[in-house]
């Protein structure tokens, strides 16, 4: 499968608590999975572990400095790991319903290059499984999404951070996205390298992007502290 080197990131949970989004965080309602059928049971996917949301929130105040009346907007948060499941079986099933002719394997590469794989295993959690990581774009003071080039969960090359970026008449798009960049960077988040929306504090893809070997991610399976 698709290989991703920072789920070798050693892991030393630090117990932060899951953390509700509080109201000045827009979020796509109703959530887009749990539409779907995703199997929360109790759990919210609006939630966050407690050191990713301080950074969340400051990110926040940053862009209503910047932008009176901008809001941050969640897609997703904390995703349990059958949630995850479902998301992959769905993705792969539509995937191979568009395509019918497409290699098995190139089309579990194309799911894996988005989708974390499900794990049970302590030591490689879905990112989104540790409550370290969110899905999101920005809203102007009309509560409408900045144009980003593609909707969130888009599978395809247009949704790397710069696929625009040497494209003059996509301009406006690319520099939404460093916005968002500039935002969450600053707050000591991590981008995913595939997807502009993705972004994460303390788990194993924040630890390998830090470029240190002593560096380990603060957040495994939040379901399991």
């Amino acid at each position: 499968m698709f290989d991703k080197p920072w789920l070798r990131m050693p892991i030393k949970d630090n117990g932060d608590a899951l953390k509700p989004l509080p109201a000045q965080i827009a979020r796509v309602e109703p959530h887009p999975y749990a539409q779907l059928g995703a199997p929360y049971n109790e759990a919210s996917p609006h939630c966050l572990r407690h050191g990713a949301l301080r950074r969340l929130l400051a990110a926040q105040t940053q862009l209503h400095q910047r932008f009176p009346g901008w809001r941050l907007r969640v897609f997703d948060a904390y995703r349990p790991n059958a949630v995850q499941q479902f998301m992959v079986t769905h993705t792969y099933t539509a995937l191979r319903a568009q395509h019918p002719q497409r290699d098995e394997r190139e089309l579990w590469d194309t799911v894996y290059t988005f989708w974390a794989q499900p794990s049970d295993d302590p030591a490689t959690p879905p990112a989104h499984s540790t409550g370290a990581a969110i899905d999101l774009t920005v809203q102007d003071e009309h509560g409408q999404e900045l144009d980003m080039g593609t909707p969130i969960d888009e599978f395809s090359p247009r949704a790397h951070p710069d696929y625009f970026a040497d494209k003059p008449a996509f301009a406006a798009v690319q520099r939404h996205r460093m916005l968002l960049r500039e935002l969450m960077l600053d707050q000591g988040f991590a981008q995913h390298p595939a997807e502009w929306w993705h972004f994460s504090y303390g788990d194993q893809l924040w630890a390998w992007r830090q470029h240190d070997p002593d560096v380990h991610a603060h957040y495994g399976r939040a379901d399991l502290i």
